[in-house]
């Protein structure tokens, strides 16, 4: 099952880069020999502007082999003033948030007659452990101080998204749509929570997001799920992007980006181009719009952002959802998930370019590259420094001149 799973994802993933880069092939299916048409279906090209904000490159790390195609959006986490990130392999490392500086890096051993382990899912952080899982489906805890390894547990499928901890658990999201809570201490099962998957679904899975005593899950179909914190009951379940379509493709609705919980209230986007704000105690709807993606969400205290699948980026009223701006200027190229830098929303895209926009009305400000290599992960700010880990591996810190 879990073969075929990856199977479906991997043809998915060749689907979708084929769709938003615009290769070659496609264009010929349906563009033909009209030039015109072959231009429209190709990644917007940067258009200069004058940047009306400075961001600088502070510092660089390279964190190991990158991901590269295998689809899983790998990116760092900050906590206490460090940056926890892996990457497929290379380790899991401890970087120091203001200089780049090495504290630490964990190396797992190599076992007998058995493959090196391909580190993919997160890192995630909470009291005192970074855990960590991989394509195999293990799951390892390391003491966040020193990165010594403190258990090792498995679960069925790879765990591609990073485990979340919480009140002495970390709670685990595997590929084959089931979420397993673990004990903290030792890493012993004590429950699990399965889901069945469509068809045809988005390479990739959303984090496990933490409340008070809640986990909300993002699922393939298209849907929100509350779990309680203690026995991984279903509390509640809430449809946000519809599966409907004539073909597997077109029932897409995966929810692969982080849902984000401000107070009582959940938001959440789907690769069906909607997004959602939930109440989180009863998951009743608040509002719902056509706008959004699969790539996550960002917040200010008055505007919620998303991206969309082919490559628009939109600020919407926190309050009723209704679009107050969009940018298309970046059409077709692929982008991450928006997050929040300063006065300014911040997206990556298919060539490792970091896009600022103002939040007020989602112009152009600030533009920096990264390096040659794809941004797959929703980049990461904390302490006014904004972090961006690229498909090869290579971890990129910047901060907004003065």
């Amino acid at each position: 099952m879990n073969q075929m799973v990856m199977i479906k994802r991997v043809a998915t993933v060749a689907l979708l880069g084929m769709a938003l880069t615009g290769c070659s092939t496609m264009k010929g299916w349906f563009a033909g020999k009209d030039a015109a048409a072959k231009k429209a279906l190709e990644p917007a090209e940067l258009v200069k502007f004058d940047a009306t904000a400075k961001v600088d490159k502070i510092w660089t790390a390279n964190v190991g082999k990158g991901e590269k195609r295998i689809g899983v959006r790998q990116g760092p986490v900050v906590a206490d003033g460090r940056v926890y990130a892996a990457a497929i392999y290379g380790g899991v490392h401890a970087i120091d948030l203001q200089t780049g500086k090495k504290v630490w890096t964990y190396e797992p051993a190599k076992e007998k007659k058995k493959p090196k382990l391909r580190l993919s899912g997160g890192p995630g952080v909470g009291d005192g452990l970074v855990v960590i899982g991989t394509l195999d489906g293990d799951v390892i805890a390391l003491n966040a101080a020193d990165g010594t390894e403190k258990w090792r547990a498995k679960v069925p499928g790879e765990v591609i998204s990073a485990p979340a901890v919480g009140q002495g658990m970390v709670f685990v999201r595997s590929n084959d749509g089931r979420v397993t809570g673990l004990d903290a201490e030792n890493g012993t099962q004590r429950w699990f929570n399965p889901r069945e998957l469509p068809a045809l679904t988005v390479r990739g899975n959303a984090p496990v997001v933490t409340g008070p005593g809640v986990l909300f899950i993002g699922n393939d179909d298209g849907s929100v799920a509350a779990l309680a914190m203690q026995d991984g009951r279903t509390l509640w379940d809430q449809m946000v992007g519809t599966g409907e379509g004539r073909t597997e493709l077109d029932r897409m609705a995966d929810i692969d980006g982080a849902p984000v919980l401000e107070g009582n209230t959940l938001f959440v986007s789907s690769f069906k181009s909607q997004t959602m704000a939930i109440e989180g105690p009863t998951g009743r709807p608040l509002w719902a719009r056509d706008h959004g993606g699969a790539g996550g969400v960002a917040l200010t205290s008055s505007t919620v952002f998303v991206t969309d699948n082919k490559g628009g980026v939109f600020g919407l009223d926190k309050a009723s959802g209704s679009a107050m701006w969009s940018q298309t200027g970046l059409a077709r190229r692929s982008l991450t998930g928006p997050v929040i830098h300063g006065d300014y929303v911040v997206v990556g895209d298919y060539k490792g370019y970091l896009h600022w926009l103002r939040t007020d009305n989602g112009e152009f400000a600030a533009r920096a590259k990264s390096g040659g290599d794809a941004l797959l992960a929703q980049p990461v700010a904390a302490d006014g420094i904004l972090l961006v880990q690229n498909v090869d591996g290579k971890l990129t810190a910047f901060r907004l001149a003065q």
